[in-house]
């Protein structure tokens, strides 16, 4: 996880990771089947090489190839098996990739917006036991273009298709790209606005006395008269005069 962490850019997040099917392994280490087999069938022939002088002999030569078969084919299992286990597949945010290599590392990798199609093949016992092989169709001749014996190769291609359309609405802005994780600080304190003034209302015009009121009238009455105010505007000065009695 370490070697992929390493991999991955800002805000991209693996979606699944697939090794191939056991049987690969199985299939790569024929040449340690092949030594066991040997060292088996050697054992049994000294079994019928005589006990007298020479035949010690043989039976010393045997015992060392036998055990030189034996070593020669642990080591070359444990080899195919580390190359096993450094093979993955892996489904990001953003793109297919590909590692291998226990010493030396390589890298294939293509981006999700240049796949194409994706064709899986499974043959009788690639359903019984749960493998198959994945072709990935893209605009470019370089990147990952065969996928064999990919376990769970179905859901593998399910997982790589959801993660292409997503990446496809967020190119398209139906979706905001997610970006890195955000840290979490220390709280910040939100200022409090300030409350608002109170709106000071003018003060009430003093009250006035009836003679008041009444010349006040009779003024307003001669200007309505005379056509300085009209009758609307005396009708309106007269109720506030009389309201303020």
């Amino acid at each position: 996880m370490a070697y992929l962490d390493n991999l991955l850019a800002s805000g991209e997040q693996p979606i699944r990771r697939e090794h191939q099917h056991w049987f690969v392994v199985v299939a790569d280490a024929r040449y340690a089947i092949f030594a066991f087999l040997a060292a088996i069938l050697l054992l049994v022939l000294s079994g019928a090489v005589p006990n007298d002088s020479g035949g010690q002999g043989l039976r010393q030569g045997i015992g060392y190839a036998v055990l030189a078969l034996v070593i020669g084919g642990l080591a070359y299992l444990g080899w195919q098996i580390l190359r096993y286990l450094n093979e993955e597949f892996i489904v990001t945010t953003r793109r297919v990739l590909q590692t291998e290599g226990v010493i030396n590392k390589r890298v294939v990798d293509s981006s999700l917006e240049k796949i194409n199609d994706a064709v899986l093949s499974q043959s009788l016992w690639g359903r019984i036991f749960g493998f198959g092989d994945l072709d990935v169709l893209t605009a470019s001749e370089a990147g990952i273009s065969r996928l064999r014996m990919l376990r769970q190769a179905d859901d593998f291609k399910r997982a790589m298709l959801e993660a292409k359309h997503e990446l496809e609405l967020e190119l398209s802005g139906a979706r905001p790209m997610p970006g890195p994780a955000i840290r979490t600080g220390p709280p910040v304190a939100v200022p409090t606005a300030a409350p608002a003034p109170e709106v000071q209302r003018p003060p009430a015009p003093p009250p006035m006395s009836a003679d008041e009121v009444t010349r006040t009238l009779a003024s307003l009455a001669d200007l309505r008269d005379r056509g300085a105010i009209s009758a609307e505007d005396y009708e309106a000065k007269k109720s506030d005069l009389l309201r303020r009695l």
